[in-house]
């Protein structure tokens, strides 16, 4: 299942990206008659587990093969603002140089354990929303990233089942300002100005994505591929991340984990052929099986 946020007078929504298009949960409702208590947000359907995504399902089915007028639930796709993918997550945590190539192109060592920072709330942005590059910056770089959203809590669980927690997937770029990043051993300033972690459009369940080490990565800058590699080129795999991190702090449903970015990177050029995102550039993050993330940056 495809599920998106949207925004209604303000608020979000929670939509489910059908072929017909993208249906409207709460006016599905208001229109269709249902007995069981549908969620009506990503973290409803998050926090409710397999029960409330069966539920989910079998909901959208039946208003969808209902003879009922459907144009005032099954909207337009490209008429929604969307928003973040996921829009509260508790933790965002961050992987870095957590793709073999990467590591080499910017002359790091490969890590011997994960390399974890955070990101927070103040950084989440939408597929097709406008990207403030901060007038503090001068070097702002894109990092195309598998973000997998945690489905059910988990402290030190193993590797093995680890991915038996993964809720699903989606596109997430972590934009880096790099002049602020590398300004002090500590990275944060550089990783979490504002609408620096666009993800979408979509959550993809897992069961419409299968191995997430074994998809294409790409990301395309203003029509040029920048970066295009696989997933299977992690460092630590999806599952080992997640045990890893779950031994030393508890995830909750809703948490997004990125998972680092392949080569391709501006900050892997030579510094004479380093040319930093500008005001007007449109950075596409397309993930196999995900849709592709697509944001324009704009001067602050």
């Amino acid at each position: 299942m495809k599920l998106v946020t949207f925004l209604h007078n303000e608020t979000y929504r929670l939509g489910v990206k059908r072929e017909q298009g993208v249906v409207d949960v709460l006016a599905a409702l208001s229109a269709v008659m249902e007995e069981k208590a549908i969620p009506t947000t990503i973290h409803e359907v998050i926090h409710g587990g397999a029960e409330a995504l069966n539920d989910l399902h079998s909901f959208i089915d039946r208003v969808l093969s209902t003879d009922t007028d459907t144009t005032a639930y099954v909207l337009d796709e490209a008429a929604l603002t969307l928003g973040p993918c996921v829009t509260h997550p508790n933790k965002i945590i961050c992987v870095g140089l957590n793709y073999r190539r990467h590591a080499e192109e910017t002359n790091a060592p490969i890590p011997q354990y994960p390399i974890l920072f955070n990101k927070f709330n103040n950084a989440l942005a939408g597929h097709g929303e406008e990207i403030s590059l901060p007038n503090v910056s001068v070097k702002v770089d894109f990092e195309a990233e598998l973000a997998i959203v945690i489905g059910k809590r988990a402290k030190s669980i193993s590797k093995e089942h680890a991915l038996s927690h993964v809720f699903g997937y989606c596109n997430a770029n972590d934009l880096s300002a790099r002049d602020l990043q590398l300004r002090t051993a500590q990275w944060l300033l550089g990783k979490t100005c504002d609408q620096f972690a666009p993800i979408g459009p979509y959550v993809v369940t897992v069961d419409e994505v299968g191995n997430p080490n074994d998809l294409a990565i790409t990301t395309i800058v203003n029509g040029d591929v920048r970066q295009h590699s696989n997933t299977s080129d992690m460092i630590f795999h999806c599952d080992e991340i997640i045990s890893y991190i779950s031994q030393h702090m508890t995830l909750m449903p809703g948490d997004l984990i990125l998972t680092g970015t392949p080569e391709g990177v501006v900050l892997g050029y030579p510094r004479e052929k380093q040319v930093y995102l500008k005001d007007g550039d449109v950075v596409t993050i397309e993930i196999e099986k995900l849709g592709a993330l697509t944001n324009r940056m704009v001067a602050e």
